[in-house]
């Protein structure tokens, strides 16, 4: 009876110590994001040492003249850092959380393992827009006063709504529906992009399509932080609030109906918002994949499928990568630097095939 007594006892004190190892892990994470950013400032073409990057960040923020730092640095570095690398690391660090974000929301609303931020055909959609505005809409934008980046963001919306629009007829909306639809849009859109990119005559055109399908974070500029920083920020809000529901939705869609669960109601708002986060963040930064489909896998073997520890987790994982991708890209090439597609490509496929083949999905099993 004294063992039996003793069991529950033994139970809360092994959840305690996971929440504090899990409280421990984000701390660390945290703090290593941190330090990403304020190492990443420093390195590029021209390499600025952290502490006199840190010192630039503290004066232009807060108007701090650490060691008289004004003295000591030149115009051309302060330049550098607080009107070049910071907005984008900044950039690099909410668009990492967003798609990682988003790549764990889609998973768990279509239960499927590969899904990503771009299943749906948003890029595809996206890719279709700034096509349209860099090969043929140039008149269409002097008219309307509308940039490339507008252009991506409505074929990124339109995208989305056509795959919701595609999967809902017939009857209920379900997950096979909607990855056949994603499949089907993606087809659709690449081969509009792919008949522009034919019949046009623009060289210089077509090479821009080629580099922004490709993605960069090089137009990362304080007035068009605004826009991704909030969506971004009030995305990831939201979906730690819904890590109840996303657990749900993992133990299938029989499970999810018999605990109140309104399955259509639900992935069309998860979608939207989605689609609304990605489109933003392809407008301004172009298309590159894997962060989305790779980053939940990894937190998922750190913290296990629970979404209370999964989406912090992976928002703070999310913009490390990114960051440091954003780094390779920057500095890898001494004559100039390589689109982040290619990085993210590139570190991303193998280490999928790692989790692929050496563990496996631990898709709602923890």
């Amino acid at each position: 009876m004294t063992h039996l007594k003793q069991q529950p006892f033994i139970k809360y004190d092994a959840v305690n110590q996971k929440n504090h190892i899990f409280l421990l892990l984000l701390t660390g994470l945290g703090i290593l994001a941190l330090l990403s950013m304020l190492l990443a400032v420093g390195l590029g073409t021209v390499k600025i040492p952290p502490d006199i990057a840190y010192k630039i960040i503290a004066y232009k923020l807060f108007h701090l003249n650490i060691d008289n730092v004004m003295s000591q640095v030149s115009p051309a570095h302060m330049d550098i850092i607080w009107q070049i690398r910071l907005p984008r690391v900044i950039l690099s660090a909410v668009v990492g959380a967003g798609l990682a974000v988003c790549g764990t929301v889609m998973q768990a609303s279509v239960q499927n393992p590969l899904a990503e931020p771009y299943i749906l055909g948003i890029s595809a959609g996206a890719s279709l827009g700034a096509t349209f505005s860099i090969l043929i809409g140039s008149t269409a934008g002097l008219f309307f006063g509308l940039g490339t980046a507008f252009w991506a963001f409505i074929g990124a919306l339109g995208a989305s709504f056509f795959v919701l629009i595609l999967s809902g007829i017939g009857g209920r909306m379900s997950t096979v529906k909607m990855v056949l639809s994603g499949s089907i849009a993606s087809a659709l859109f690449i081969a509009l992009s792919n008949l522009l990119v034919y019949i046009s005559n623009d060289a210089e055109g077509i090479r821009s399509v080629t580099f922004w399908n490709m993605g960069s974070l090089a137009a990362a500029k304080w007035d068009n932080l605004t826009l991704p920083v909030f969506g971004v920020t009030l995305c990831c809000l939201f979906f730690l609030s819904q890590s109840r529901t996303l657990n749900t939705l993992l133990l299938g869609e029989e499970a999810a109906i018999t605990l109140g669960i309104n399955l259509t109601k639900v992935r069309r708002l998860y979608m939207i918002i989605t689609a609304l986060i990605t489109g933003l963040i392809v407008s301004v930064c172009g298309i590159f994949g894997f962060v989305g489909l790779v980053i939940p896998h990894v937190v998922r073997g750190l913290v296990g499928s629970d979404h209370r520890r999964l989406m912090p987790g992976t928002i703070l994982i999310g913009s490390i990568f990114l960051i440091w991708a954003d780094v390779l890209a920057r500095i890898i090439l001494k004559s100039g630097e390589l689109p982040i597609g290619i990085i993210t490509a590139l570190v991303g496929a193998p280490f999928f095939m790692y989790i692929l083949f050496k563990q496996s999905f631990d898709f709602g099993s923890k």
